[in-house]
């Protein structure tokens, strides 16, 4: 497969854009953190974006992109195979962190390196600003897990309580740049 990587602008932002995307994903077992330990319980539930999701996701990509921060797609010929964000807001206590905002790949193309280009771009994009880390509040599946494990990615040093508070059950993760 011929995969271009492409920056976004807000004006290719839009709804038709995820025409052929399908973010769907069968969840069987989750990471938690209790009594201070991660553990992976059983937490069935499937994840399937449908128009809604998508209107969602097109705001808030257009943002990023409004706001200095960066979309980058994946594009199987015409068709989006994958996105990743990241937004241009530093924080942290010394100003650490860049927040790598969302990554998703079409469920038919995972498991191809879409993602872990789409990363390693982000990556490439957060240094060059300036960030010492990639901040990933990430998706609690095991799945997910596994792919920001393979990335290289580890538990924050700090945990971001705005990310915390929005999304309790999501695992706080950094990334060295």
């Amino acid at each position: 497969m011929n995969t271009d990587f492409i920056r976004l602008t807000g004006e290719m932002i839009n709804i038709d854009l995820f025409s052929d995307f399908h973010r769907h994903q069968v969840v069987t077992k989750c990471h938690r953190k209790i009594d201070g330990e991660w553990v992976i319980i059983d937490n069935p539930f499937v994840e399937d974006w449908g128009e809604k999701e998508f209107e969602i996701l097109v705001k808030c990509l257009k943002n990023t992109v409004q706001t200095g921060g960066v979309v980058i797609g994946a594009f199987d010929g015409s068709k989006l195979a994958g996105l990743a964000s990241a937004e241009n807001t530093f924080f942290g206590s010394r100003g650490q962190y860049l927040e790598l905002s969302c990554i998703h790949v079409t469920e038919e193309l995972r498991g191809i390196g879409i993602g872990k280009k789409l990363f390693r771009l982000i990556c490439e994009w957060a240094k060059e600003k300036g960030a010492e880390k990639l901040y990933i509040s990430a998706h609690s599946s095991v799945e997910s897990q596994c792919f920001y494990r393979a990335m290289g990615c580890t538990e924050a040093e700090e945990y971001s309580p705005a990310h915390v508070e929005k999304e309790p059950c999501d695992c706080q993760l950094e990334y060295r740049l």
